[in-house]
């Protein structure tokens, strides 16, 4: 029987030949991710199921991200819990502050997702991986604890949409508004327990990062997980970062979608999601003067180094406006390190930014960036639901870092090219 790339991973992680879509298995996992809001949860679950010992110390993984310096004692108080519990189970990949990162840009960083790798984390976010050929995906608290205990967790095998990708984005466009693009076709719900799985020439077009925002926002369309087909891209940034052999995936050529879409990547235009949903979204052509108060450029969808680079680029010279707050957060250590000695830092600065050290912060209403009631903001985070970011009478808008640092300097959602 024909499978698409998630049901080749899942069959060969599960010891069995094939499986099809709603097929109920049991599956080996290569990784288990936690963070310092989800974990806790998941320890006093790992306790109380009677659990005595991680599965495999080198196979789980907590970062410190989402209120990580801590913002308050309670935050303090859930990283404790964590640090205590991964030096009694002797955990190999600890995330604190000082060597911590945004999680799912820290993952692929440090080497610990491989192409065909099965990960699960207690994140909505974890599909971030699936751009490197692996199948990742979010899961509850308890999921992971049952995960870190027996290295296995249950699956309903998803059905696929397939997107054929072909040409080249233009200036200024990138994954992140081909991702919005998207969600705007189908919606919210379009792909709902779904596998997204990307093909095609254009393809090779898009950067490793690019990938990595457009599977990280599989779940804003209700996917179950995004993934990529393994190109040469793929296989030169995971071979920098690790020695281990992995497996690339690709679909048979009759294996069966439940919808293919076509999507040229050079028609794609810069594009912005309104309040209240990712699906809400418009280009420069049907938007008009929207001033704004907060600009935040960062999170596990565009910190990376790339997308600071395409930031200062607009940055460099100019001012952020007036009644404007512009906040930068590298989403790593290493890509804070790369941002100082390439001088980026140096520009936002004088632009009138300020630069945080790696957080989720702002993103999930954390803090660093809380809007008050009536407040807007443009942020290249992944989601801009009701309260977001701060008070439920804010709005938030999502796009581009290039759209974000535009925005920052015009004081009104501002397309790049316009500058």
């Amino acid at each position: 029987m024909a499978m698409t790339m998630t049901q080749k991973i899942l069959a060969a992680h599960a010891g069995l030949d094939k499986v099809e879509a709603g097929q109920l298995i049991l599956v080996d996992l290569d990784r288990v991710l936690g963070n310092d809001i989800t974990s806790p949860v998941a320890i006093r679950e790992f306790d109380r199921i009677g659990a005595k010992a991680v599965f495999d110390k080198d196979k789980v993984t907590m970062v410190m991200d989402h209120f990580a310096p801590n913002k308050d004692i309670k935050a303090a108080v859930q990283c404790k819990m964590c640090r205590e519990f991964c030096d009694k189970h002797e955990v190999t990949h600890f995330y604190d502050v000082g060597q911590m990162g945004i999680e799912h840009a820290l993952l692929p960083e440090k080497g610990l997702v491989v192409p065909g790798d099965v990960v699960i984390g207690a994140d909505s976010h974890t599909c971030t991986y699936g751009a490197l050929g692996a199948f990742s995906t979010g899961v509850g608290s308890t999921d992971m604890a049952c995960g870190m205990a027996t290295g296995k967790a249950w699956f309903k095998v998803p059905s696929a949409i397939k997107f054929v990708l072909k040409g080249k984005l233009n200036k200024f466009v990138s994954g992140k508004d081909v991702i919005l693009h998207i969600i705007g076709k189908i919606g919210v719900d379009g792909a709902l327990y779904k596998s997204m799985e990307f093909v095609g020439e254009g393809v090779s077009a898009l950067t490793v990062f690019d990938r990595l925002t457009i599977a990280n926002m599989a779940i804003e369309a209700g996917a179950k997980n995004g993934i990529f087909e393994v190109d040469e891209q793929t296989e030169a940034y995971v071979k920098e970062r690790s020695d281990r052999k992995f497996t690339a995936y690709k679909a048979d050529e009759d294996a069966v979608y439940d919808a293919v879409y076509e999507i040229d990547l050079s028609t794609i235009k810069s594009t912005v999601a309104f309040p209240h949903l990712p699906e809400n979204t418009k280009t420069f052509d049907e938007i008009e003067d929207i001033k704004i108060d907060q600009v935040v450029i960062g999170s596990c969808t565009n910190g990376h180094y790339k997308d600071l680079e395409e930031a200062a680029q607009i940055l460099k010279g100019r001012k952020v406006a007036k009644r404007v707050r512009a906040i930068i957060i590298p989403a790593t250590q290493d890509i804070y390190l790369k941002a100082l000695e390439n001088g980026l830092l140096k520009i936002f600065i004088e632009a009138g930014c300020i630069v945080s050290t790696p957080t989720c912060g702002p993103c999930l209403g954390g803090y660093m960036g809380i809007l008050a009631a009536g407040e807007r903001a443009v942020a290249t985070t992944n989601r801009n639901f009701v309260g977001r970011m701060g008070d439920v009478a804010s709005e938030v808008y999502l796009a581009s870092p290039a759209v974000a640092a535009a925005s920052a300097v015009a004081g009104k959602i501002a397309d790049p090219l316009s500058l």
